[in-house]
């Protein structure tokens, strides 16, 4: 008999899984939805030096400020060279930028980013010697310094032709910055923080606030549409309060939008996108204009001359076999997707039906143009 049961359970079970919707599937965790208000990189930015070019680098009567700024390190390494006419093309003025992570400590290391300021060819070989990134507020949080990696390729000939493959102009240093200073978010001790919304969603705020008073009740508040405040158990800290619920899975949604990227034809709709009923018809017309000059000729010893007659073919050509196409109301995406599609017509084409059909006020959607 518990065989028997079994037999008839197991299909039943199967179909079950099967009809179950998509729902679970297009869940996201709430790390992939919202970040932590506070944690975030901040951006650095340095002025420096790259030495070690093969005739590359800036032209120091056109680059000013390359010529100073060697001149000033120079004198802090003890040698005078203002009186002289250096001509070098060995080095070149840069500017240095770098992502400082969320909760960096001095010591670690980051990656740094290189480009020229000046008119300098290539980085390629070049050295940054030690820059000092600075962040918004004036102060030094990272030092760079080390060999700079272009990934590009230039030649060039003496009668001036070349070969450049990538932007040999700008380049990075693995791990070529050193942080020196921390930013000072005291995450550890902080009582309550706030989530907030990569996509903002009334509908979403309320169940990501849902999902976490699930876990945990009356731990989350949804404050408006991009905002849930979280505060801690007593007996979490609000790091280890995080690292649990930003696992748990949401559902998110999303209001009824048409991206339209006029430049390239592109089209995205999304999911919720519905139209009510309306009718359809596109055709082409063609006008075609022939050119077909001829050759007059007098008749044999008249008096007259050879000369070219201009002769015109017009032809106006119209698209035939298109038919209308109706469209039901409350049709999804995937309809409104094949009922475009039966038309024929091209991406482009799509673009200025989906603008006529929102005139009309038959798309239920907002149509952003790009």
């Amino acid at each position: 008999m518990q065989k028997l049961l079994a037999a008839l359970i197991a299909p039943l079970a199967a179909l079950a899984l099967a009809a179950l919707p998509d729902a679970a599937l297009a869940q996201s965790r709430i790390k992939d939805i919202a970040a932590v208000e506070g944690v975030r990189s901040n951006q650095l930015v340095g002025y420096g030096l790259v030495v070690g070019l093969n005739g590359t680098g800036d032209s120091l009567r056109n680059s000013p400020f390359t010529r100073q700024s060697l001149e000033g390190m120079m004198e802090r390494l003890g040698v005078n060279i203002r009186s002289s006419n250096a001509n070098t093309k060995n080095l070149a003025a840069v500017m240095v930028t770098a992502e400082l992570p969320a909760f960096s400590t001095p010591g670690s290391r980051i990656d740094v980013s290189v480009s020229t300021m000046g008119d300098a060819k290539s980085l390629l070989g070049g050295t940054l010697l030690v820059t000092s990134l600075q962040g918004a507020d004036g102060q030094v949080y990272a030092v760079a310094q080390g060999s700079i990696q272009t990934g590009a390729v230039s030649a060039s000939g003496v009668s001036g032709s070349s070969v450049t493959r990538g932007v040999p102009t700008a380049g990075r240093i693995a791990s070529g910055a050193t942080v020196e200073r921390e930013t000072h978010f005291d995450l550890a001790n902080m009582n309550e923080v706030r989530l907030t919304l990569r996509n903002p969603d009334f509908t979403t705020a309320q169940r990501v606030a849902a999902a976490i008073n699930g876990a945990y009740p009356g731990a989350a508040m949804a404050d408006n549409g991009a905002v849930v405040s979280l505060r801690a158990p007593a007996q979490l800290g609000m790091a280890g309060f995080i690292s649990r619920i930003e696992n748990l899975p949401v559902q998110v949604d999303a209001p009824a939008k048409v991206v339209i990227d006029e430049v390239n034809g592109v089209i995205v709709m999304g999911e919720n996108v519905r139209i009510s009923t309306v009718a359809i018809s596109q055709g082409n017309l063609t006008v075609s204009v022939q050119e077909t000059p001829q050759v007059s000729q007098p008749a044999p010893f008249s008096q007259g001359q050879t000369a070219v007659v201009p002769q015109s073919d017009v032809a106006v050509e119209e698209e035939l076999g298109r038919e209308m196409r109706i469209i039901n109301g409350g049709a999804s995406l995937a309809t409104l997707v094949n009922g475009l599609n039966a038309l024929g017509v091209s991406p482009r084409d799509m673009i200025s039906i989906l603008q006529a059909v929102k005139a009309a006020g038959a798309l239920q959607a907002e149509i952003e143009v790009m």
